[in-house]
């Protein structure tokens, strides 16, 4: 299992903050974690589609696609932050 924490938009668009997934067999990296996300349709993939703005964090560490997660891990995804 890992833990998903959703911030921001994503939280106000996913209606939720965080849930607990079991990772199939064939999801390794971010990236495969981000698929099968977006394969749930609707408001998944509009939100984590590959042309929209969303950061990620493994256990508190900014990542990549290709960051490895596995059971255990603490995966976040938000919006990028801006500031003036």
């Amino acid at each position: 299992m890992v833990n998903i924490v959703y911030f921001a938009r994503l939280r106000e668009a996913l209606g939720k903050a965080s849930e607990e997934l079991a990772l199939p067999a064939n999801v390794r990296d971010l990236n495969g974690l981000r698929a099968l996300l977006i394969a749930r349709g609707g408001v998944w993939a509009a939100e984590l589609a590959a042309e929209r703005p969303v950061r990620a964090a493994v256990n508190q560490d900014m990542a990549q696609n290709d960051t490895c997660v596995k059971d255990g891990d603490e995966i976040a995804f938000f919006p990028p932050v801006t500031g003036g």
